[in-house]
């Protein structure tokens, strides 16, 4: 098939992208949010296709990946040259998100949407959001596996945040300072740099390319993951394909992703100070947890079952 679909979100896309498809990437001259184009620090195949607005008017597409409303409420339409997704063209509404807000206004856009299919990322997603009758399926996360590179030689943790700083409460960013005063705490990720001081912080690494994030992850102990309330963060399932034991908060879809024997998962932050503190200090351990959750995730969040999942969904919205 010939997939239309927006440079949204780069870890996800890089799994997606593997698939058996061609793959059409708005591109615009300033690589914006409307037009990233391709990836520049993820490798991405050939079958990737930028394609500027002009030739995505006149491009055959079977089907269309809505990732944001705006490509819902007419972005997508007017690069289509008028042709509207769901009517004209199959498509489908991928949701990346958990919902924000009170539960009882946790409205989808694409809530009541003719000729549409919402995909989420989780069960908890699917659970939590209200799509009004607009059909639902969900297709869990699938990771390119980084291989079994962890060595924890360093006795510290790595946290990847991105935009911590804005997103505060939601990602956690509040109690790095108490999982910093347990055990050397090294942030990764978008806008790290802004943590730089007064955040319990050993190191900060700001927005590496992934396999330098790999390997630097690799290095560290233990993976601890401080959020409170967003979908599963792919930077976690890497961390476990990668062979890293977790310090998790038991929120969202956390408990269900992550086994008890692969590290720590609770809502008491004394637990997470207490397993990090552990973890670092018994590398034994922490290598043997470290295995189950690299058994787990390519058990469940493996490539080859994500984008089988994904063959499904595409060839039934397209029928």
């Amino acid at each position: 098939m010939r997939v239309l679909l927006w440079h949204v979100h780069g870890s996800w896309t890089t799994a997606f992208v593997q698939g058996r498809h061609d793959y059409l990437v708005p591109v615009l001259p300033d690589r914006g949010p409307d037009g990233l184009g391709r990836a520049r620090t993820w490798e991405w195949p050939g079958s990737v296709v930028e394609v500027t607005p002009a030739e995505a008017r006149g491009a055959d597409v079977d089907v269309v990946v809505l990732q944001r409303p705006a490509e819902l409420d007419g972005l997508a339409e007017r690069w289509l040259g008028g042709r509207r997704p769901g009517r004209d063209v199959p498509a489908v509404y991928l949701e990346h998100n958990a919902p924000q807000g009170r539960i009882a206004g946790m409205r989808h856009p694409a809530a009541g949407r003719p000729g549409l299919l919402v995909v989420h990322v989780t069960h908890f997603n699917d659970l939590f959001w209200d799509t009004r009758g607009t059909p639902t399926a969900v297709v869990e996360h699938g990771v390119v596996d980084p291989g079994p590179r962890y060595t924890g030689e360093l006795a510290r943790a790595a946290v990847v945040l991105n935009e911590g700083r804005r997103r505060g409460r939601v990602t956690g960013t509040d109690l790095l300072p108490r999982l910093g005063e347990a055990v050397p705490l090294d942030l990764f990720g978008i806008g790290a740099g802004e943590l730089a001081y007064g955040h319990g912080l050993a190191a900060v690494h700001d927005d590496l390319p992934q396999a330098r994030l790999h390997a630097e992850l690799a290095r560290r102990r233990v993976y601890a993951h401080p959020v409170r309330w967003t979908s599963l963060g792919l930077a976690l399932l890497e961390a476990m394909h990668l062979g890293m034991p977790v310090v998790a908060l038991a929120t969202t879809e956390v408990p269900d992703a992550v086994p008890a024997d692969a590290g720590v998962v609770s809502t008491r932050v004394d637990d997470l100070v207490a397993g990090l503190r552990r973890l670092v200090a018994d590398p034994a351990e922490a290598r043997e947890r470290g295995r189950v959750a690299r058994a787990a995730a390519l058990d469940r969040y493996g490539l080859a079952r994500f984008l089988a999942d994904w063959d499904r969904v595409l060839k039934e919205v397209t029928r």
